[in-house]
């Protein structure tokens, strides 16, 4: 056996054990949420509000954290798009794909990806600080927002500089302009991609905690308001582990749960909406 079939069979078989290693942490992850929280859960949980004493084992729900957390997630997705796609667009249409404030706005993406949550907590606190806001929803809003526009951003670039340029190309010599080529050629091209890339995002933003800890709040109620407190099922999670009484931690296990087949439900949409717009690609 030649070198070359010996390097092939070795990056082959870490392939291979990498993926091994992927699948085994995923299934380790759902077979512990599911053992330790299924046991836990129950109608009240989904449909009712904490009550007195929830978190020391009473009863109530966690309604209100799974109402924030939607409210948040869906928020920020909104201010993310209406923030990210312009951007992307105009690196890919307007802008030289070479130029410096290109490479420059890619690399700050970049950079803004790998910031830790709690920064962007702690940035929108200042900014809460600033225009005498207390924690609210508007105010976790804006920190995801903040968290998730960077990862929107540059996936939503990725995804867009994938479209030929002969169709912009042929697009342009049909009379197009350069916002209508944008509009209604790449973003249809892309829409499969675009509506992963917003996926990504929301995932990334209802399941973070450090964020919203000190902008969002927490309560035992459903927000009325932007201006209220919002609770979410990444802090009610922290706050149930937290506590020394067994069947509150089980019933942490079982809002991981939820939080799990909420991502889960919105990942099996994605995919629908998606085989649903792979039709208009040429």
């Amino acid at each position: 056996m030649n070198s070359r079939k010996i390097e092939e069979n070795i990056v082959k078989g870490m392939m291979i054990a990498s993926t091994l290693v992927i699948l085994s942490s995923l299934v380790l992850i759902l077979a512990t949420v599911v053992v330790k929280g299924l046991p836990a859960m129950s109608l009240a949980m989904v449909t009712q509000v904490p009550k007195g004493g929830y978190y020391l084992g009473e009863g109530g729900g966690i309604l209100n954290a799974i109402v924030g957390s939607l409210y948040i997630g869906a928020g920020s997705v909104l201010l993310a798009i209406l923030f990210s796609l312009p951007v992307v667009l105009y690196l890919n249409i307007y802008a030289k794909k070479t130029s410096r404030l290109a490479a420059f706005t890619r690399f700050s993406f970049d950079v803004l990806w790998g910031v830790p949550s709690i920064v962007y907590g702690a940035f929108g606190f200042a900014i809460m600080l600033f225009f005498g806001l207390r924690a609210s929803l508007l105010g976790g809003i804006l920190a995801i927002t903040f968290l998730i526009m960077p990862i929107m951003s540059r996936t939503m670039d990725e995804v867009v500089k994938t479209v030929p340029a002969e169709l912009l190309e042929v697009s342009y010599s049909l009379g197009a302009t350069r916002l209508e080529a944008g509009m209604k050629v790449v973003i249809r091209q892309t829409l499969p991609g675009l509506l992963t890339a917003v996926l990504i995002a929301f995932g990334r933003g209802i399941g973070d905690a450090a964020s919203v800890m000190f902008t969002a709040g927490f309560t035992d109620y459903i927000p009325t308001s932007l201006l209220h407190p919002a609770a979410t099922l990444p802090l009610a999670i922290f706050f149930q582990l937290g506590t020394p009484i067994p069947e509150v931690q089980a019933r942490a296990y079982a809002s991981a749960f939820i939080l799990t087949v909420m991502i889960l439900i919105i990942s099996i949409a994605t995919r629908m909406l998606t085989r649903r717009f792979t039709r208009h690609i040429s």
